[in-house]
């Protein structure tokens, strides 16, 4: 089985008086088509954490890979195309342009590549239907429900066949009906072949899910398996 992720080591520090230690020695490995929740209290962790597992951060210390590369051997630059072609994100709040339909809203997930606008809005096209949105690709954001906002979201972290989704309290925003839906829906991507890591408050989703990570402190207080209900 491949790695989509290997930690070993890992500290974030953040400098102050006095310093944050906000990951006091991490060590986690998530293989390729695992289906994660990361749980814990506020401040345990877990969304330093997903920063540094999406190198939106870079750890003060210890080694952190992506699909085999050391990232702390990579340029901003290479970073970002390490991004652009191996994770998509979700955060709770969307991140949705208002004044674009979901089409474009998706299509924006390829800025980065280079990929020409007819492509890109191709491949969103695509994600858009993968997510039960095919129907609402023309309409603008801001006439989209919660749920369907949600969705385009993740839409967008689809739409350049990433090998890994990291997600953000992706339910937070949304009713519990929905957020069951949106659930439902990762697991189905899940099964289709995308590893997803999920950080949450919401114990009901995580014990849904097959493994479940644990912090407080910044350390890893618990990693177990089990039987999603």
């Amino acid at each position: 089985m491949n790695r989509a992720l290997h930690l070993e080591g890992v500290v974030k520090t953040y400098p102050g008086t006095p310093p944050v230690h906000a990951l006091a020695g991490v060590d986690l490995s998530i293989d390729d088509g695992e289906l994660v929740a990361v749980v814990g209290p506020s401040g345990s962790g877990k969304s330093t954490l997903l920063h540094i597992m999406g190198t939106l951060d870079r750890a003060t210390s210890g080694v952190v890979e992506v699909a085999g590369v050391d990232v702390a051997e990579l340029s901003d630059r290479d970073l970002s195309a390490l991004r652009a072609h191996h994770i998509g994100f979700v955060f709770q709040q969307f991140f949705l342009l208002a004044g674009e339909s979901a089409l474009d809203n998706v299509a924006d997930g390829l800025l980065y590549t280079g990929m020409a606008l007819g492509d890109r809005r191709a491949h969103a096209s695509d994600a858009l239907s993968r997510v039960g949105l095919a129907s609402r690709a023309t309409h603008m954001a801001t006439k989209l429900s919660g749920g369907e906002r949600q969705r385009v979201a993740i839409a967008r972290a689809l739409v350049g066949s990433p090998r890994l989704v990291l997600a953000d309290e992706p339910t937070g925003n949304l009713d519990s009906r929905t957020g069951m839906d949106i659930l439902g829906l990762m697991e189905d991507l899940n099964l289709e072949g995308t590893t997803i890591v999920v950080i949450t408050h919401d114990p009901t989703l995580a014990d849904r899910l097959p493994r479940r990570i644990s912090m407080l402190d910044g350390l890893i207080v618990d990693d177990r398996l089990g039987v999603p209900a």
